[in-house]
C-alpha cells in the first residue's frame, strides 16, 4: 500500500498526519515490496507503535495491514491473521474512514475491507493444509470467503477477489467431498471470470479446478473436456507461472484419459514431463548463476580486504624494520640456546598433537564417506525400483494392452470361428499384464505415490494379514509429504512387516503413525517369540541392521524392545520433509 505522493499531508479526524510517520511508513513499504522482510518489519512495528502513541488512527490501521502482508509472506499465517484482523477493524469502524490512497469511500465499496476478509481466509486455508484436523481453521477460512462473496460491491478489483473465494470454497468443499457445492462454486468462478479480456490465466485456473471436481467424481469424460478447455486458454501463453500450471492441467489430463484407456494419455503425460524437466533445469540453471555471482563477489570483497591490509603491513614494517633487526639480533643471540631447547620440546608436543587432530579427521571423513555412500545408495535403490515400476506401468503394459485390442480386432474377420491360437494368445496376453501390473505395484507402491503414507500403510498392512497374523494401523495427523520421505519410510515400514511375517511367528501386529512437533513417529509391535538384542550386530539375517542405516541416513532415531517368547517392540523417530504447498488462486 503507497501513499499518495501528491497529497502528503491527509486529513482524519480534522488532525493532520504526521509527515515524520508517512515517510517511515513509505519507507517500510518499500522494503517490503523491495522482499527486504526483517527491516521491513522493524520499520513498520515501530510506525505502528509511534501512531499509536500519537493517536494516528489512519497510519495504524495502515501500518497493522502492511505487518500482516509481511507476516503472511514469510508464511507465519497466525500472526498474519492477527494484524488483518486488527487493521480490518480499523478500517470498518466507520464508513467515512479515509484511506491512505483512496480517500473516503463507503463501508460496503471498500476494496482494503474485502481484501482484508480475502487474505484472512486464505490465511486460515493455508493453517488448514498444514493441519486438516483442526475444524476450526476450515470454518473460518469459509467465514471470511463467504464475507467475501457477500460484498455488494461491483468493482472489478472486488470482483477478482469474489472469482478467488469462490475457486477456494469449492476447493474446501472438494476436499469434503461435497461435490455438488464444490461444481456449483467452480462454475460461479467461471462466470466471474469471462468477464473480464486477456484473462487467460485466470480462466484457465477455473476450468482447470472444474476438471479437477470432476476427476474426484470419476466423471472422467466431463474432466477431460474441461482440461482440454482450460488448456485451450493458455496454450500459446509463454512464461514460467503459465509452464508450470500446464505441466499440471496435461497430468490430470492425462490421468484421465487413462482411467477412459485412450492411449493418447500417454502423450500428455510425456508433455507433462518435458514442460517439467525444462522448468527444472531453467530453476536449476538460475540457482547456479546466483551462487556463482554470489561466489564472485565474496572473491573481489575478499581480494580487495588483502590487498588494503598489505598496503598498510608493508607501512608499518617499513617504519620499524631499522630499530627491529638491531632488537632482534641481539635477543636472538642471548635466547638462542634455550630458544632452541623448547622449541625441540614443543615440535614433540606438536606433532603430536597434529597426528591426534589428523587421525580425528580422517576417522570423521570415513564415517561421512560411509554414510554419503549408504544414502547414495539407498537413493539410487528407490529411484530404481520407481523407474522400473513406472517403465513397466507405463510402456510395457500399455504394448501388451495395444497387442491385446488388436488381437480382439483380429478375431472380428474369422466370423465366429476363431482359431484356438489366437484365444490362447490373448489369454497368455491378460495374464502377462496382470503380472507385470502386480510386479510394478511390488517394486513402488502406485498408492504410495497416489495418496501417501496413510493409505499405503493401511493398504500393506491389508495386503500382509492373512488367516495367521493380523496387521492393524493406528494413523494420526498423517498429511502428504515430499515424495523421497515418504518412499523411504514406507520402505522401512515394509522391512519391518517382513520381519515380522519371516521371523516372528506372531499371530497380531500392530503399526502406529503419528507426526508431533515435526517428527515423524513409528511404533510397530507383535506378540511373536522375540529376540536376544545382545545378538542382533552378529546377525544381518534379520534386517534389523537394514533399517537403523536407513534412519541414521533420514538422520533420525532407532530403538528396539524385545525379549525371548515377549514380542518386540521397534520405536522409529524421524524429521520430516515437507512437500511444497499447493498454490492457491
Amino acid at each position: 500500500m503507497l501513499i499518495n505522493k501528491t497529497s502528503l499531508v491527509v486529513y482524519m479526524y480534522g488532525q493532520n498526519i504526521d509527515s515524520v510517520l508517512i515517510k517511515k511508513y513509505e519507507k517500510a513499504d518499500s522494503l517490503f515490496n523491495e522482499k527486504k522482510y526483517e527491516k521491513s518489519i522493524e520499520i513498520a512495528t515501530e510506525v505502528l507503535h509511534d501512531a499509536k502513541d500519537k493517536q494516528e488512527k489512519n497510519i495504524y490501521a495502515s501500518a497493522n495491514y502492511l505487518l500482516a502482508k509481511i507476516w503472511y509472506q514469510t508464511k507465519s499465517y497466525k500472526k498474519a491473521v492477527k494484524y488483518f484482523k486488527k487493521s480490518l477493524m480499523l478500517f470498518s469502524i466507520d464508513e467515512n474512514n479515509v484511506s491512505l490512497k483512496e480517500g473516503i469511500t463507503s463501508l460496503h465499496d471498500n476494496f482494503k475491507i474485502v481484501e482484508n476478509n480475502f487474505k484472512i481466509g486464505v490465511a486460515y486455508h493455508r493453517l488448514l493444509e498444514n493441519n486438516d484436523s483442526i475444524t476450526f481453521f476450515k470454518d473460518s477460512a469459509v467465514h471470511y470467503y463467504n464475507r467475501v462473496i457477500n460484498s455488494g460491491s461491483l468493482k472489478n478489483t472486488v470482483l477478482k477477489l469474489k472469482s478467488k473465494a469462490y475457486s477456494n470454497l469449492s476447493n474446501l468443499h472438494l476436499h469434503d467431498s461435497l461435490f455438488v457445492k464444490a461444481e456449483n462454486y467452480a462454475n460461479i468462478s467461471i462466470d466471474i471470470e469471462k468477464n473480464f479480456t486477456n484473462n487467460f490465466y485466470d480462466l484457465a485456473g477455473a476450468y482447470g479446478n472444474l476438471a479437477n471436481i470432476y476427476l474426484f467424481k470419476k466423471d472422467l469424460k466431463r474432466s477431460k473436456q474441461t482440461t482440454l478447455k482450460a488448456l485451450k486458454f493458455i496454450e500459446n501463453v509463454k512464461g514460467l507461472k503459465i509452464d508450470r500450471y500446464k505441466a499440471d492441467l496435461y497430468f490430470n489430463l492425462a490421468y484421465a484419459m487413462y482411467k477412459l484407456e485412450d492411449f493418447k494419455a500417454y502423450e500428455y503425460q510425456q508433455k507433462s514431463y518435458d514442460i517439467s524437466d525444462k522448468l527444472g533445469e531453467n530453476e536449476l540453471r538460475k540457482f547456479v548463476e546466483k551462487i556463482s555471482a554470489e561466489k564472485n563477489f565474496e572473491i573481489g570483497k575478499l581480494l580487495g580486504v588483502q590487498q588494503e591490509e598489505t598496503k598498510r603491513l608493508k607501512a608499518q614494517q617499513t617504519f620499524w624494520v631499522v630499530g627491529a633487526i638491531a632488537t632482534l639480533l641481539i635477543l636472538t643471540l642471548l635466547y638462542f640456546l634455550k630458544t632452541y631447547k623448547l622449541k625441540q620440546k614443543n615440535l614433540g608436543l606438536e606433532l603430536a598433537q597434529k597426528e591426534l587432530i589428523q587421525k580425528r579427521k580422517i576417522e570423521k571423513l570415513r564415517s561421512d564417506s560411509q554414510i554419503r555412500v549408504l544414502n547414495a545408495t539407498l537413493d539410487g535403490k528407490s529411484e530404481e525400483r520407481k523407474l522400473i515400476s513406472e517403465t513397466l506401468h507405463d510402456n510395457v503394459s500399455a504394448l501388451l494392452s495395444s497387442a491385446s485390442m488388436h488381437l480382439q480386432a483380429t478375431k472380428k474377420h474369422f466370423n465366429g470361428q476363431t482359431p484356438e491360437e489366437i484365444d490362447k494368445t490373448q489369454v497368455i496376453i491378460s495374464e502377462a499384464s496382470k503380472k507385470i501390473r502386480d510386479l510394478s505395484h511390488t517394486l513402488v507402491s502406485s498408492i504410495l505415490l497416489k495418496f501417501g503414507l496413510r493409505y499405503a500403510v493401511n493398504d500393506i498392512a491389508d495386503k500382509y494379514s492373512n488367516s495367521e497374523i493380523t496387521f492393524k494401523t493406528s494413523i494420526k495427523n498423517i498429511q502428504r509429504y515430499n515424495e523421497g520421505f515418504e518412499i523411504k519410510t514406507y520402505n522401512i515400514i515394509q522391512e519391518l512387516f517382513n520381519n515380522i511375517l519371516k521371523h516372528s511367528k506372531a499371530t497380531k501386529a500392530t503399526i502406529h503413525l503419528e507426526e508431533r512437533d515435526n517428527r515423524l513417529f513409528i511404533d510397530v509391535t507383535d506378540n511373536g517369540i522375540g529376540f536376544n538384542k545382545k545378538n542382533i550386530i552378529k546377525k544381518n539375517g534379520l534386517g534389523i541392521n537394514q533399517v537403523d542405516a536407513r534412519v541414521q541416513v533420514m538422520k533420525g532415531e532407532f530403538f528396539i524392545d524385545s525379549n525371548n517368547k515377549n514380542g518386540t517392540k521397534v520405536t522409529i523417530d524421524v524429521p520430516i520433509i515437507e512437500r511444497e504447498p499447493i498454490n492457491l488462486l
